[in-house]
Order: structure tokens, then sequence, then C-alpha cells
């Protein structure tokens, strides 16, 4: 390319729309473009970058491998906003979310206390709860997540509330290995009736505060 075509063309005149005809004509020949990966491509050369045509995301070659390059997608915070409550004891109950506006990659499936993934990878996951007694007695709580209808091992959280009127913060942060469409549901359970999931509403000094909250962000493919 000349140097004339490397830079962007200089304003002649008064005749816009010829300068304008001319730099359309400049970002043509002067945008870059990915190339297309047809799946023969040869990895052995680290740092190239290519266009996965059949899974339509950008590859790089690294340590003769095509590793995709994560592009915003797979992030979301999900909110629940009204109490829970437990119909009978020792029963696991599965948590339903709304989805907060900006979340992208992440759906809610049927029935609505599924978690969609549009694409597979490593997504951390930070989990928020606000347990609550209305007993003088010892209240437990229990949760955990759920993969694909089956239970995680090693995944679940406890917590005990000793008085009326307590109130405490559950929390934890994990990282998850999915597959595109995989869905994943957190579940909870209490030993008493009078344990719940708490929201308050807003007052004049402080905003609302959630039963519960979850956000999403995926780390890698």
């Amino acid at each position: 390319m000349s140097e004339q075509q490397q830079r962007a063309p200089d304003v002649i005149g008064n005749d816009w729309r010829n300068w304008g005809r001319r730099l359309v004509t400049y970002i043509a020949q002067t945008r870059s473009t990915l190339v297309q990966q047809n799946g023969d491509e040869n990895a052995a050369d680290d740092g190239t970058i290519m266009w996965d045509r059949e899974n339509l995301w950008p590859v790089i070659s690294r340590s003769g491998v095509w590793r995709q390059i994560v592009i915003a997608n797979g992030v979301a915070h999900l909110e629940i906003t009204t109490d829970q409550t437990a119909a009978a004891t020792n029963t696991a109950y599965p948590l339903t979310f709304t989805i907060m506006p900006g979340s992208v990659g992440v759906s809610l499936g049927t029935p609505a206390s599924r978690i969609v993934f549009a694409e597979g990878g490593a997504y951390t996951l930070s989990f928020t709860a606000q347990t609550s007694s209305s007993s003088g007695s010892t209240v437990n709580f229990w949760f955990w997540p759920r993969l694909n209808g089956v239970d995680i091992a090693d995944s679940g959280m406890q917590n005990t509330l000793h008085q009326n009127g307590a109130t405490m913060i559950v929390s934890r942060t994990q990282i998850f290995n999915v597959n595109a469409g995989d869905y994943l549901e957190a579940y909870w359970a209490t030993d008493s009736t009078n344990g719940s999931l708490q929201h308050h509403a807003a007052n004049a000094f402080a905003p609302a505060t959630p039963a519960s909250t979850l956000a999403i962000s995926r780390i890698n493919a």
C-alpha cells in the first residue's frame, strides 16, 4: 500500500461529498478483517489470530493449539427481591432469580429456576442469601448448586441462627466448568418453617436488600 493510501484523505475545498466518497474508499482498503479459519490451519506459530467459522468466535494460536479468545459474553447479575419461605422442613427448594439488565450470554430456562449458559467455559459464580429466623430455637439452613439437575459434590453451605429476629448473610464464590446449553440451579432447605430468606425495602438512607443475589462472569472458554 502506498504512503498516500495509508493516510486518511484530506479535505480539499468545499466538496464534502467527494471527500466522503474518498473516505469510504480509504476505510474499505485499510480496515482489518480476520482471516477465516477452515479447520486445517497450522497453529505452530504463536500469536496468529483467526476467525473460527464453525463456532463463530476468534481464536489465537498458542503452543500448537488454537484457543478461543473470550469476547464479551457470559456475564449476568441476578436477584430475588421477595421473601422466600419453605412449605416443608428438610426439603430442597430451587431459587428462581430475575436477570437484571445488561446480562449477556446467560438466560432463564424452563422452569425459570434454570440458569442457562449460551457458551461453554469456566465461570465464576458469586452467591449470597440473607437468612432470617422468627424462632427462638436453633434454625439451620442449607444451600447448594445443581448442574443439569445433579447435585455438585462438596458444594454445599450450611449456617445456623439461634435467636428470634436473627439475620445472617451467607455467601460463596466458586468456579464452574460448563458446556454450551448447560443449566445451573441454586437450591436451599431449612429444618424449620420459621427460617426464611428475607428481602428488605429501601429506606431513607439505604437501598433495598435482596433476599438472594447471583453474579456470573465467564473467565475463559
